[in-house]
């Protein structure tokens, strides 16, 4: 790759998944000229649950994206969620009113997010690794591999829960591995059920975490299972317990008999630790899992992702010559808007470790066809979770509103 020329580079951004290309994007469309760099050589496997929320979903549509371009683009509409007990329910959401939930391979979507920065006038160079950085006052020094080093007023780290970016300027996470551990796998041939519904299993002995079946239609799924670092399932118990998985009764039934593994299983860490990691470092900000901005009672991080780095990017555009402004800035969107999610999801978890918490929640949940209406928009994110806390996020739509792209595909 060749050299680049950092003159009129406003903002640098490290990491070409949704928070990079979220900040990106926002940042072009304010007349910024942004560049992106990222290690990676797209489209590259990302290891994900898959799974889109409401939220993550309205973020998207915001930005533009075409889920046409996507071609494992899955909506969503059914939800069933099996107790620890075997008691199961089936939360359905809206139809004909826009998109709710989906599923899509994170291969795909994040190769569809870098296409559309381009399309926004983002310079994005991939293969292209961090090596180094250094804060002063008025800029940060990048050195890249490939294409040098680089002078910018501004850089966003969102390079992942082990953010160079975050070594290199010296706000390192020591002996932190994550907070939620996760295995998944593709299956082909799944059952017609699991080609059409998202499963979500609490058993017993994964509270609180769960295993899931994510459907990605032409007879695929998502497969996979997360458990709290900490648990008696984790470090290698995790992999042995995969086999026993896939072979209890009521999990075979419903991904089928026939279904067969695609590719290898692999493993993740997933950060969740808000309030944790530096979110914002002189002229430098952390987005999605660089702030370990993932949610901690479902490990969902895609909507948080995005969040952040719109955030991040419009702290830059409002305050573009103080970082004390910028910073303030930042920190006051993700305490009004993420951390009061953060706390109802910790309350939450706490219930869900126990077994008569999981059924008591079930059992609530799927007590009259509305609450099992309201509990799938609440539990996809339609609304903020931890809007207790923040009442001045009430409005009169709460909960009523129409999902993402309900007006069709975006023209280019």
């Amino acid at each position: 790759m060749s050299q680049i020329d950092d003159a009129g580079i406003d903002v640098a951004v490290i990491g070409a998944g949704p928070a990079g290309t979220a900040a990106a994007i926002t940042l072009a469309r304010a007349g910024r000229k942004v560049l992106v760099v990222d290690k990676a050589t797209f489209p590259r496997d990302k290891c994900c649950g898959d799974g889109l929320t409401t939220a993550a979903l309205r973020l998207l549509d915001d930005l533009g994206l075409d889920p046409g371009r996507i071609p494992s683009w899955q909506p969503v509409h059914d939800i069933v969620v099996r107790g620890p007990r075997a008691r199961q329910v089936t939360f359905s959401l809206p139809r004909g009113r826009g998109t709710f939930a989906a599923v899509a391979r994170r291969t795909e979507l994040d190769a569809a997010l870098v296409d559309l920065a381009g399309r926004n006038g983002v310079e994005v160079r991939t293969a292209q690794a961090l090596t180094g950085a250094t804060g002063h006052a008025d800029r940060v020094a990048l050195e890249i591999d490939g294409l040098g080093m680089l002078d910018v007023p501004w850089v966003i780290g969102a390079d992942g829960m082990w953010s160079p970016l975050r070594r290199a300027l010296g706000e390192r996470l020591e002996h932190y591995r994550g907070d939620w551990h996760a295995f998944r796998q593709y299956f082909t041939n799944v059952s017609d059920r699991a080609s059409r519904e998202l499963m979500i299993w609490f058993d017993a002995d994964l509270l609180p975490g769960y295993a899931w079946s994510f459907p990605l239609g032409d007879g695929r799924v998502n497969f996979g299972f997360g458990i709290l670092r900490g648990s008696r399932l984790d470090g290698a118990a995790m992999g042995r317990r995969w086999d026993d998985l896939l072979e209890r009764p009521h999990i075979r039934a419903f991904i089928g008999e026939a279904a067969a593994p695609e590719g290898q299983r692999k493993a993740w860490p997933i950060p969740t630790r808000l309030p944790g990691p530096t979110l914002a470092a002189g002229r430098a900000l952390f987005v999605g899992d660089a702030a370990a901005l993932g949610d901690p009672m479902t490990g969902e991080g895609i909507g948080q992702a995005l969040a952040s780095g719109i955030a991040a990017a419009r702290a830059i555009v409002d305050h573009p010559e103080s970082p004390v402004a910028v910073h303030a800035a930042y920190r006051a969107w993700v305490a009004q808007h993420l951390e009061p999610d953060t706390r109802m999801a910790n309350l939450l978890s706490r219930a869900l470790k126990h077994r008569k918490g999981a059924r008591a929640a079930i059992a609530t949940a799927g007590l009259t066809p509305w609450t099992r209406r309201k509990f799938a928009r609440w539990l996809f994110e339609d609304e903020p979770r931890g809007v207790l806390f923040t009442p001045k996020r009430l409005h009169l739509r709460f909960l009523r509103r129409d999902g993402a792209f309900a007006e069709g595909p975006h023209a280019d």
